[in-house]
């Protein structure tokens, strides 16, 4: 199975972009981040006529997060537990959840697409929330693990977790998010709840976003924040890993690449066949 993560930076607007790479690259299943449309808007049709089905979670022309796969999706679940919300400027225990996660169970695999917060600055309230949101998404990792089924969490993480991951020269340790200690660390501790890089072992360099401005991708000053993290399950399914890179090239590309992995799952019933002697 090939399972792809990609920021998409609106669907609608690069709905004929992301299907025609979807078949020319046989993707099994697309976790989608930046969707940037609710349900009524997302362009279903579209992927229905490529062979996929979606489930998606979109509230407003922000975030949205997305699934779509040859395989059925089952058990979709919005968000997770302890998710925090973010108003800005307000504060409390109740403020309203943005779409940055879903989770569902496709081709013998529980998925997760994740847009984590962006952070903004260091010191801001939105770096702040950045952090919870990572610490519950953490403790709900802890407890996934330990399902049966091999777990994958995909997306655009908006860390850059060590100095080979940041390219950009604007993007400084001590000054910017992304690179700073906090979320290094809230990264890190994705991995010590049980969760493992998949891609960088066999993609040992290579980033996944280049900002619009200032000439960033030809000069290939960009930054890895887009990620593959499996279950020890799915990690020895992984049978090779990659970073399309010219997904950044042509016309009105996402400022995001996509970011594939293939598995080689054995058949869930392989025990119960019958034995022939």
């Amino acid at each position: 199975m090939r399972l792809a993560t990609w920021n998409v930076n609106s669907v609608r607007s690069r709905v004929a972009r992301i299907t025609d790479w979807l078949q020319r690259e046989s993707v099994d299943v697309l976790a989608m981040q930046e969707i940037k449309c609710t349900e009524a808007q997302f362009p279903l049709q579209a992927f229905e006529d490529a062979g996929y089905e979606v489930a998606l979670h979109g509230l407003n022309q922000w975030n949205g997060v997305a699934i779509a796969s040859r395989h059925p999706i089952d058990d979709v679940q919005i968000g997770f537990d302890g998710m925090p919300g973010f108003l800005k400027g307000e504060e409390g225990p109740d403020l309203p959840r943005e779409a940055r996660a879903i989770g569902a169970t496709t081709g013998g695999v529980r998925v997760w697409s994740l847009y984590v917060p962006n952070g903004r600055a260091l010191g801001d309230p939105h770096l702040a929330y950045k952090l919870d949101w990572l610490q519950a998404l953490a403790a709900n990792t802890r407890e996934w693990v330990n399902d049966d089924l091999p777990l994958a969490l995909t997306g655009d993480f908006n860390i850059a977790p060590t100095e080979a991951d940041n390219g950009d020269p604007t993007v400084i340790p001590g000054l910017s998010t992304h690179v700073s200690e906090p979320e290094r660390a809230a990264f890190e501790a994705l991995l010590d709840a049980g969760l493992t890089d998949v891609v960088r072992p066999r993609v040992p360099v290579g980033f996944t976003y280049w900002d619009y401005k200032q000439l960033r991708f030809p000069r290939n000053e960009g930054m890895r924040i887009d990620f593959v993290l499996g279950s020890p399950s799915f990690a020895d399914a992984v049978a090779g890993a990659a970073i399309h890179r010219d997904e950044r090239k042509g016309d009105a590309p996402s400022d995001h690449v996509p970011v594939v992995v293939d598995l080689d799952l054995h058949p869930e019933d392989d025990d119960d066949r019958m034995m022939i002697f």
